[in-house]
């Protein structure tokens, strides 16, 4: 942990080269930029309070504060898997005091929901980027299952049951991606979230689970859990001495949940560039990065996907990515 927040002692600096390299603005881009914001910001947030999310948004929304120099309100909006608060921000006023704070759930449900009621890519634009959460495959401490390679080896009928967030959840899709490169199969026991999955994995009532490494990191800190692997391309640096699923493949394999800001589609591109600088800026603070770690999130870096642009580009593509991988599962929620 301590090179990771050494090499982040260097995002100031590369985030200075990538503002500078973002080119002039004329006038009317510079003045919007300029008045921006004129009254509070909402961030609308698609789950409960006191979850991972609604922590993250907390506390970006003090950082934002500081630097945009207006109040900033987390307005919790549960329900259809996020749905409910991405709806309310596809249609609010274009002007970015109206933000949405999703994660990779947001790219899931285009694939899995006949009816969304807005257009993810025609209403919403994104913004920046705070940081990831792998997935993580446990196991209770006292299980007889050693490593991942026992479970992708497992060929047995019925087949070997895992609990997950919930139907539809990135971890869901996990198994999935698991079951394509390895040919393993597993029974799915989906949860009423992350929480409940846990609590039956950690007590041996289902011998594998696939959670958030934010919800399992406590349980396996204390030796409730074994930790198997993390779906991060990389290790993450709250459990780096767990394998990642590619390494243990040999192959790619990632399905890393991001945590950002989405804005109204339309809002000007000048507003939707001052909040990724003023995100960027928050995300450099050593503070914030180690409340971030705390919660098991991995720090967005500083590099072209920070940009708008690479956000952008990260959530279209998730959602073809998860579009076609919910069609082979034959996911659909009327």
């Amino acid at each position: 942990m301590l090179l990771f927040l050494k090499r982040c002692t260097l995002v100031g600096a590369a985030l200075a080269a990538s503002l500078a390299l973002s080119g002039p603005v004329n006038g009317t881009t510079a003045a919007q930029a300029q008045a921006y914001p004129s009254r509070p910001i909402t961030i609308i947030v698609t789950f409960p309070p006191g979850g991972g999310t609604d922590l993250l948004a907390r506390k970006l929304g003090e950082r934002l504060h500081k630097s945009l120099g207006q109040a900033v309100i987390v307005d919790n909006r549960p329900g259809a898997s996020g749905n409910i608060g991405a709806r309310a921000v596809a249609y609010a006023r274009a002007d970015g005091h109206t933000l949405l704070m999703a994660n990779s759930s947001f790219a899931i449900n285009p694939g899995v929901y006949r009816d969304l009621g807005f257009d993810p890519k025609g209403d919403l634009a994104p913004v920046a980027n705070v940081g990831f959460v792998p997935s993580v495959v446990v196991t209770a401490a006292d299980s007889d299952i050693a490593s991942l390679q026992q479970v992708l080896q497992v060929r047995s009928e019925p087949a070997l049951a895992f609990a997950s967030c919930g139907n539809g959840t990135p971890q869901h899709l996990t198994a999935e991606m698991l079951h394509q490169v390895s040919g393993v199969s597993l029974l799915h026991i989906p949860y009423r979230g992350c929480g409940p999955a846990l609590n039956d994995v950690a007590a041996g009532q289902v011998p594998v689970g696939i959670v958030t490494l934010s919800s399992a990191s406590a349980l396996i800190a204390s030796g409730h859990l074994r930790a198997l692997a993390v779906t991060s391309p990389q290790r993450s640096p709250v459990l780096p001495q767990v394998p990642t699923v590619a390494q243990i493949l040999g192959q790619p394999f990632e399905l890393d949940q991001w945590h950002g800001l989405l804005a109204p589609s339309h809002t000007p591109p000048a507003v939707l560039q001052r909040l990724n600088n003023a995100v960027q800026q928050a995300v450099a603070e050593p503070a914030l990065q180690q409340e971030l770690l705390a919660l098991g999130y991995t720090p967005q870096a500083p590099d072209a996907q920070a940009s708008v642009q690479g956000f952008r580009d990260r959530v279209w593509g998730d959602i073809d990515r998860f579009g076609r991988l919910a069609g082979t599962m034959g996911l659909q929620v009327d």
